[in-house]
This record gives structure tokens, C-alpha cells and sequence, in this order.
């Protein structure tokens, strides 16, 4: 009997690496397009782990930012995953599920992309196996995370129907599990010096319930819990006092408490790329920042 456990699914990505700077023409195809593009996506798996073919494969044919898809608990999958669960046919062997624009063209709202996340280089096609027997599920979730990331060039024909159908200029398509994006993530913010914020991307990620802190001074405090940031606010003598810096240096100091500022401003727009609500909890010079945020 088929059954499905999200936790033991396999999430994965089709990572579509645009040429030029110029984005697809289609944001998503319809269901013709989608079911032939669904089709050799899962050739191409089967071939690098034989045990794919025995799962299901969900696959939203529309394309999204890196940030969009790793949000807290990764809704986008999730959605797919729910569709997978109401599709019939489930007690019947394996399945091809794609979705994508309806027969008038119109993006039901899971798969509309967020239009102020266009314009990178980078456009994922998000895909779950669910399905089939537990055991199988784990054995195909982890053999993809070991050759994904290694192996997972998508086949010519795979890569030229893409391009085709999403009217796109593609270098490259490849596959990845959310756990190697959410890795090249990581080594993307580490490189723009985003490191230390990244624990509070992951926890709102793979464990939304969990609480989560960044106290690495001289960062910007804040706190993750309940799905949102809480960052704290404080005012030029407030900051002078949680950092401990010398107030006799007037000067300097403006200039970095509108650096310590822009920073803030910076972690925010991340954070809420990601679909993280950011509040402001103002700090006054004598009082406890943390203990403000943690109420």
C-alpha cells in the first residue's frame, strides 16, 4: 500500500543557471509542457538512482528565487507535497504529478514566484518523491544526497526542453537536494559576509519551531522564534551602551553606528527575502536588550 511521510521525502531542485543575465519569458508552463519536462527530470533521476522510478515524482513547473524556496519549512515543497496527497491514483504504482499554469494561462498561487526576487542568475524548478514504501523513500533520499551534488547535470535533452519551453537563455541545469542548495547558500552569504546570520536562516528553514539567536558582536542582536526575527533597535546610546564603545569619540562612533545601521537594514532585507518577518524592538540606553527580546 502506498503511503507518505514528509519527513522522509526527497526535496529537490532543478537549478536552471541563466545566460546573460535575461530572464525566462514563461514564469510557468502549462500542463503539456510541464508533463514532458516532469518526464525526462525523472529519466534523469532514475538513471543516477534506480529506485526513483518506485516513488512518485511532484514537480512545480514554474521557476523560483534560491530565497523563495528556502523559507520557513520549505512551503513550497510542502505544497507540493500536500498536492501529492490528494492526487488520485495513489494505491495505483507510481506517478508523475506535475502542475503548473492552468488552461487559461493563469499561475494558481503556490507557483506564483514573488516578482521582487527576479533578476538572478539562478531559477529553481522545485520537485518532491514521495510515495512507495518508507524504506524506499529513505534509500533514494539519501543516495541523492550523496550523487546529486557530484553528478547531477541534467541531460541535454532535459536542458534544451527547458530552455525551449521556458523561452529561457540557459549555462546550465542541474539537480540539487534543498540540502546542497541550502549548502551553496551558505557559502554564498559566507562570501558576502553573511555568516553569522546564517544559523538564524537554517533553524527558520529545516526547524521553524526552534528558537534561534545571533549575538556576535558587533552584529546586530537578534532573535528567531515563532517564525519571525525579532531585532533589536537601539538608539545611538542605547547601541553605545550594549557594545561598550567610548562615548568620548563622538565622530567615529556616528559614522559606525550608521555602518552598525546599514548593516541592520542589510540583514533585514535578507531575513525577509526568505519570508521572515522582521520586528523592531527599540533598546534604550540602561536596558536589557535581550531580555526585550525575549519576551
Amino acid at each position: 500500500m502506498s503511503n507518505s511521510n514528509p519527513d522522509v521525502n526527497a526535496l529537490g531542485v532543478v537549478a536552471l543557471e541563466l545566460a546573460g543575465g535575461e530572464q525566462p519569458g514563461k514564469a510557468a508552463l502549462g500542463s503539456e509542457q510541464a508533463g514532458e519536462l516532469a518526464a525526462l527530470i525523472g529519466r534523469d533521476l532514475t538513471k543516477l538512482v534506480p529506485q526513483v522510478s518506485e516513488l512518485d515524482l511532484v514537480f512545480a513547473a514554474a521557476h523560483f528565487d534560491p530565497a523563495e524556496v528556502l523559507r520557513p519549512g520549505l512551503p513550497i515543497h510542502r505544497r507540493l507535497e500536500e498536492l501529492q496527497m490528494r492526487a488520485p491514483g495513489r494505491n495505483h504504482g507510481a506517478r508523475l504529478l506535475a502542475f503548473g499554469a492552468d488552461a487559461n494561462g493563469e499561475i494558481p498561487l503556490p507557483l506564483q514566484a514573488d516578482p521582487a526576487l527576479t533578476g538572478g542568475a539562478l531559477r529553481l524548478l522545485p520537485f518532491v518523491l514521495a510515495g512507495g514504501e518508507a524504506a524506499v523513500r529513505h534509500e533514494v533520499r539519501d543516495a541523492l544526497e550523496e550523487v546529486l551534488l557530484a553528478n547531477g547535470m541534467a541531460q541535454p535533452d532535459t536542458a534544451l526542453l527547458a530552455q525551449n519551453s521556458f523561452a529561457a537563455q540557459i549555462e546550465h541545469a542541474r539537480y540539487f537536494t534543498v540540502n546542497d542548495l541550502a549548502a551553496m547558500m551558505a557559502m554564498q552569504y559566507d562570501n558576502q559576509g553573511l555568516a553569522d546570520l546564517w544559523p538564524i536562516l537554517e533553524t527558520a528553514m529545516f526547524a521553524p519551531n526552534e528558537e534561534q539567536w545571533l549575538e556576535a558582536s558587533p552584529e546586530p542582536l537578534l532573535r528567531y522564534v515563532g517564525g519571525e526575527v525579532r531585532m533589536a533597535l537601539f538608539d545611538p546610546a542605547g547601541w553605545c551602551a550594549h557594545y561598550a564603545q567610548d562615548k568620548n569619540d563622538c565622530d567615529r562612533l556616528q559614522r559606525v553606528y550608521e555602518q552598525y545601521m546599514m548593516r541592520q537594514r542589510q540583514m533585514a532585507a535578507v531575513l525577509e527575502a526568505h519570508g521572515i518577518d522582521v520586528l523592531y524592538v527599540h533598546v534604550h540606553a540602561g536596558q536589557d536588550a535581550k531580555a526585550l527580546l525575549a519576551h
